[in-house]
Protein backbone atom coordinates (compact mmCIF):
# COMPACT_ATOMS: atom_id res chain seq x y z
CA UNK A 1 0.00 0.00 0.00
CA UNK A 2 3.15 2.41 0.52
CA UNK A 3 3.21 2.83 -3.30
CA UNK A 4 -0.55 2.75 -4.05
CA UNK A 5 -1.96 6.12 -4.48
CA UNK A 6 -5.25 4.68 -6.48
CA UNK A 7 -7.78 2.77 -4.89
CA UNK A 8 -11.72 1.70 -5.67
CA UNK A 9 -13.08 2.00 -2.63
CA UNK A 10 -16.97 1.40 -0.88
CA UNK A 11 -16.81 4.54 1.29
CA UNK A 12 -14.22 7.30 0.77
CA UNK A 13 -14.02 8.25 4.57
CA UNK A 14 -13.58 5.07 5.88
CA UNK A 15 -10.95 4.31 3.12
CA UNK A 16 -8.60 6.96 4.08
CA UNK A 17 -9.40 5.88 7.72
CA UNK A 18 -8.50 2.56 7.01
CA UNK A 19 -5.02 3.49 4.76
CA UNK A 20 -3.93 5.46 7.41
CA UNK A 21 -3.66 2.86 9.55
CA UNK A 22 -2.03 0.64 7.91
CA UNK A 23 0.50 3.15 5.93
CA UNK A 24 0.91 6.26 8.64
CA UNK A 25 3.08 8.37 6.61
CA UNK A 26 0.65 8.19 3.18
CA UNK A 27 0.06 11.31 2.29
CA UNK A 28 -4.18 11.48 2.61
CA UNK A 29 -3.92 14.11 -0.32
CA UNK A 30 -2.09 12.56 -2.77
CA UNK A 31 -4.77 9.47 -2.41
CA UNK A 32 -7.14 9.31 -5.37
CA UNK A 33 -10.32 7.37 -4.40
CA UNK A 34 -13.45 6.21 -6.44
CA UNK A 35 -16.58 4.85 -4.72
CA UNK A 36 -17.91 1.50 -6.10
CA UNK A 37 -21.43 0.46 -4.19
CA UNK A 38 -24.15 -0.67 -5.19
CA UNK A 39 -25.62 3.32 -5.89
CA UNK A 40 -22.34 3.44 -8.35
CA UNK A 41 -23.67 3.29 -12.29
CA UNK A 42 -22.42 0.50 -14.11
CA UNK A 43 -21.23 2.22 -17.25
CA UNK A 44 -18.47 4.58 -15.27
CA UNK A 45 -16.88 1.67 -13.92
CA UNK A 46 -14.50 0.91 -16.87
CA UNK A 47 -13.09 4.69 -16.15
CA UNK A 48 -12.31 3.18 -12.55
CA UNK A 49 -9.50 1.36 -14.04
CA UNK A 50 -7.91 4.28 -16.20
CA UNK A 51 -4.77 4.66 -13.92
CA UNK A 52 -4.66 0.75 -14.80
CA UNK A 53 -4.01 1.36 -18.56
CA UNK A 54 -1.59 3.88 -17.78
CA UNK A 55 0.62 0.90 -15.65
CA UNK A 56 -0.19 1.81 -12.22
CA UNK A 57 -1.71 0.06 -9.59
CA UNK A 58 -4.30 0.08 -7.97
CA UNK A 59 -6.35 -0.87 -4.74
CA UNK A 60 -9.64 -2.67 -3.95
CA UNK A 61 -11.22 -2.22 -0.82
CA UNK A 62 -13.94 -3.71 1.01
CA UNK A 63 -15.91 -1.55 3.45
CA UNK A 64 -15.91 -4.70 5.42
CA UNK A 65 -15.59 -8.86 4.43
CA UNK A 66 -13.33 -9.49 1.48
CA UNK A 67 -13.03 -7.94 -2.05
CA UNK A 68 -15.56 -10.06 -4.84
CA UNK A 69 -17.03 -12.01 -2.04
CA UNK A 70 -20.52 -11.09 -1.46
CA UNK A 71 -19.04 -7.29 -2.43
CA UNK A 72 -19.78 -4.87 -5.67
CA UNK A 73 -16.10 -5.35 -6.29
CA UNK A 74 -16.44 -8.29 -8.02
CA UNK A 75 -17.46 -6.45 -10.78
CA UNK A 76 -14.60 -4.51 -10.95
CA UNK A 77 -12.39 -7.50 -11.05
CA UNK A 78 -14.48 -9.12 -14.03
CA UNK A 79 -13.84 -6.08 -15.86
CA UNK A 80 -10.13 -6.13 -15.39
CA UNK A 81 -9.86 -9.56 -16.68
CA UNK A 82 -12.00 -8.13 -19.70
CA UNK A 83 -9.26 -5.45 -20.44
CA UNK A 84 -6.21 -7.47 -19.54
CA UNK A 85 -5.40 -6.04 -16.40
CA UNK A 86 -3.50 -8.65 -13.95
CA UNK A 87 -5.08 -9.07 -10.61
CA UNK A 88 -3.43 -10.00 -7.41
CA UNK A 89 -5.40 -11.24 -4.75
CA UNK A 90 -4.18 -10.64 -1.39
CA UNK A 91 -5.25 -12.68 1.94
CA UNK A 92 -7.52 -11.14 4.57
CA UNK A 93 -10.15 -12.04 6.38
CA UNK A 94 -13.70 -13.42 4.59
CA UNK A 95 -16.46 -13.39 7.21
CA UNK A 96 -17.92 -16.55 5.04
CA UNK A 97 -14.45 -18.34 5.09
CA UNK A 98 -14.53 -17.23 9.34
CA UNK A 99 -18.20 -18.36 9.70
CA UNK A 100 -16.75 -22.20 8.10
CA UNK A 101 -14.19 -22.17 10.34
CA UNK A 102 -16.20 -21.35 13.81
CA UNK A 103 -19.25 -23.61 12.88
CA UNK A 104 -17.87 -26.79 12.56
CA UNK A 105 -19.86 -28.01 10.06
CA UNK A 106 -19.11 -29.70 6.73
CA UNK A 107 -15.77 -27.48 5.09
CA UNK A 108 -15.68 -29.67 2.31
CA UNK A 109 -19.09 -28.84 0.92
CA UNK A 110 -20.92 -25.73 1.31
CA UNK A 111 -22.54 -23.15 -0.67
CA UNK A 112 -23.22 -19.37 0.40
CA UNK A 113 -26.26 -17.86 -0.79
CA UNK A 114 -26.24 -14.44 -0.59
CA UNK A 115 -29.74 -12.94 1.03
CA UNK A 116 -32.49 -14.59 1.21
CA UNK A 117 -35.60 -13.57 -0.09
CA UNK A 118 -37.39 -10.31 2.32
CA UNK A 119 -40.76 -11.42 1.68
CA UNK A 120 -41.62 -13.55 4.77
CA UNK A 121 -43.55 -16.73 3.35
CA UNK A 122 -41.02 -16.89 -0.11
CA UNK A 123 -38.33 -16.52 2.72
CA UNK A 124 -39.10 -19.52 5.10
CA UNK A 125 -40.26 -21.63 1.82
CA UNK A 126 -36.57 -20.68 0.55
CA UNK A 127 -35.06 -22.53 4.08
CA UNK A 128 -37.41 -25.29 3.98
CA UNK A 129 -35.40 -26.14 0.57
CA UNK A 130 -31.78 -25.22 1.56
CA UNK A 131 -32.36 -27.53 4.80
CA UNK A 132 -33.58 -29.88 2.23
CA UNK A 133 -30.53 -29.64 0.19
CA UNK A 134 -28.53 -29.37 3.13
CA UNK A 135 -29.85 -33.01 4.12
CA UNK A 136 -29.34 -34.54 0.57
CA UNK A 137 -26.21 -33.59 -0.17
CA UNK A 138 -24.49 -33.38 3.77
CA UNK A 139 -24.16 -29.83 2.74
CA UNK A 140 -23.59 -26.55 5.01
CA UNK A 141 -25.48 -23.83 3.43
CA UNK A 142 -24.36 -20.18 4.36
CA UNK A 143 -26.48 -16.84 3.97
CA UNK A 144 -26.76 -13.61 5.23
CA UNK A 145 -29.12 -10.15 6.02
CA UNK A 146 -29.35 -6.99 5.96
CA UNK A 147 -28.35 -6.35 9.51
CA UNK A 148 -31.25 -4.40 10.57
CA UNK A 149 -33.60 -7.67 9.76
CA UNK A 150 -31.29 -10.33 11.65
CA UNK A 151 -33.21 -10.76 14.77
CA UNK A 152 -36.75 -11.05 12.24
CA UNK A 153 -34.43 -13.62 10.28
CA UNK A 154 -32.95 -15.64 13.53
CA UNK A 155 -36.81 -16.27 14.59
CA UNK A 156 -37.61 -17.40 10.99
CA UNK A 157 -35.04 -20.27 11.28
CA UNK A 158 -36.31 -21.07 14.78
CA UNK A 159 -39.54 -21.51 13.33
CA UNK A 160 -39.33 -23.34 10.15
CA UNK A 161 -36.35 -25.28 10.29
CA UNK A 162 -36.50 -28.95 11.82
CA UNK A 163 -35.53 -28.83 15.96
CA UNK A 164 -32.18 -31.06 15.57
CA UNK A 165 -30.74 -28.89 12.51
CA UNK A 166 -27.78 -27.18 13.18
CA UNK A 167 -27.83 -23.37 12.54
CA UNK A 168 -24.40 -21.40 13.22
CA UNK A 169 -24.39 -18.01 14.28
CA UNK A 170 -21.45 -15.48 13.57
CA UNK A 171 -21.39 -12.16 14.45
CA UNK A 172 -19.41 -9.24 14.31
CA UNK A 173 -16.26 -11.66 13.18
CA UNK A 174 -12.67 -10.21 14.30
CA UNK A 175 -14.36 -7.69 16.30
CA UNK A 176 -14.22 -7.38 20.52
CA UNK A 177 -17.73 -8.48 20.51
CA UNK A 178 -16.97 -11.75 18.06
CA UNK A 179 -20.26 -13.88 18.89
CA UNK A 180 -19.40 -17.25 17.30
CA UNK A 181 -22.13 -20.24 18.19
CA UNK A 182 -23.54 -23.24 16.82
CA UNK A 183 -26.40 -25.03 18.38
CA UNK A 184 -29.66 -27.33 17.15
CA UNK A 185 -32.74 -25.30 16.05
CA UNK A 186 -34.42 -26.46 19.39
CA UNK A 187 -31.54 -24.69 21.57
CA UNK A 188 -32.00 -21.67 19.50
CA UNK A 189 -35.28 -21.29 20.26
CA UNK A 190 -34.40 -21.25 24.01
CA UNK A 191 -31.52 -18.76 23.73
CA UNK A 192 -32.22 -14.93 23.63
CA UNK A 193 -29.45 -12.97 21.50
CA UNK A 194 -29.88 -9.59 19.97
CA UNK A 195 -28.50 -9.01 16.43
CA UNK A 196 -29.91 -5.97 15.45
CA UNK A 197 -27.52 -4.00 13.46
CA UNK A 198 -24.32 -6.57 13.87
CA UNK A 199 -23.03 -8.17 10.64
CA UNK A 200 -24.31 -11.88 10.96
CA UNK A 201 -23.62 -14.64 9.03
CA UNK A 202 -26.01 -17.89 9.18
CA UNK A 203 -24.68 -21.20 8.73
CA UNK A 204 -27.39 -24.39 8.54
CA UNK A 205 -26.84 -28.01 7.98
CA UNK A 206 -29.21 -30.66 8.74
CA UNK A 207 -28.34 -34.18 9.07
CA UNK A 208 -30.00 -37.40 7.60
Amino acid sequence: MESIDHYIVENEKTARRSIKLVVQGKNQKALKLSVLNKFTEVNILPSFLDPCKEGLDMGLLSEAGCPGIADPGAEIVKLAHEMGIRVIPIVGPSSILLAMMGSGMNGQSFTFHGYLPIEKKERKQELKNLERISAERNQAQIFIETPYRNNQMLEDLVQTLHPSTRLCVACDLTLATEYIVTRSTSDWAKTKVDLHKRPTIFVMQKEN
